[in-house]
């Protein structure tokens, strides 16, 4: 609250997106090999460089439950959270059970894709098809194995006795080593271990069908059907639908609203300067800002009401 306090205080008397004096913005990312750390740090430089009397960086962190906790507690300004993830922590649910967060969007970011892959072998055709396959589905109490789980549960497709949890890479190596016939990765696109993947191994996309998952989505609203463009991965000419959790930019419920404005149009005025810093940043939109699993901050509601 402290930090809140003084964040607004630098802004009585600037302009609407100024500050008086110079103030520390954190954003809360995730490691330094993922895609919430490089979109995190390009938005740190933006922010510096066009945010008057701001100086921007990102924190690395252990990604989405931290960053709610953090930025929740005011120890740090904004920060990345998945879709899912956030949804639970306003309602104080799943791994916030009973304890929810002081948390406000700030904008849908990009999709994070549950992306399916299956040996050509295998003849997987669908996610039913990959109760009979030994998969890995992440690592152990990650996004991706929660989001997985779901996915395969509501197809009658979830075998544990087939099912592994592994990393990324080491799923795409125990592929490689014919221990595995399929992999299940949350991530945007394309993601660096399905690009090894499809390019030295004989494996597809497993496709969902939209309509078989209307039952999912209506028990976990966070998520979404989007579609793998065709020549995402090579052999792979054709669009593929999938399901996503998407990424989402977010604050403090009570941060300051002159604050988070500020931030928001920062970021929402220079997409084109932001996009160049990952592929994932490219697919950011003022059209699509505002799809977020709960409700906006007052600050970025006013900046999105302006456009």
């Amino acid at each position: 609250m402290i930090k809140h306090i003084g964040l607004a205080a630098a802004f009585i008397g600037a302009s609407a997106f100024g500050a008086a004096a110079q103030e520390r913005v954190s954003i809360g990312t995730g490691g330094t090999g993922g895609v919430f750390y490089a979109v995190g740090a390009g938005m740190a430089d933006l922010l510096s460089r066009k945010l008057d009397g701001v100086s921007a960086n990102a924190e690395v962190t252990g990604a989405s439950i931290e960053n709610i906790r953090r930025v929740s507690a005011g120890e740090m300004t904004i920060g990345f959270s998945s879709a899912s993830t956030l949804y639970e922590a306003k309602n104080g649910s799943g791994a916030f059970d009973g304890d929810a967060q002081n948390v406000a969007a700030i904008a849908y970011l990009y999709p994070a894709v549950l992306q399916i892959a299956a040996t050509e072998a295998s003849g997987a055709a669908g996610v039913k098809d990959l109760a009979d396959l030994k998969i890995s589905v992440g690592p152990p109490g990650s996004n991706s194995s929660v989001f997985s789980e779901r996915l395969l549960t509501s197809q009658d497709a979830f075998n544990v006795g087939n099912v592994s949890f592994l990393s990324y890479g080491e799923a795409t190596g125990a592929i490689k080593n014919g221990q595995l016939e399929g992999s299940m990765i949350l991530a945007g696109t394309p993601a660096s271990a399905f690009i090894e993947l499809f390019t030295t191994e004989d494996v597809k996309l497993v496709p969902v069908v939209a309509d078989d998952v209307t039952g999912l989505i209506e028990e976990f609203p966070f998520y979404e059907v989007v579609e793998i463009p065709g020549g995402t991965y090579e052999g792979e000419s054709e669009a593929v639908v999938a399901v996503g959790d998407p990424a989402i930019l977010f604050a403090a419920a009570d941060a300051d609203p002159a604050l988070i404005e500020s931030i928001t149009a920062t970021l929402f005025d220079n997409l084109g300067e932001l996009g160049a810093v990952h592929p994932a940043a490219k697919k950011i939109t003022k059209e699509k800002a505002t799809s977020t699993p709960i409700d906006l901050h007052p600050g970025a509601q006013t900046y999105f009401d302006g456009q």
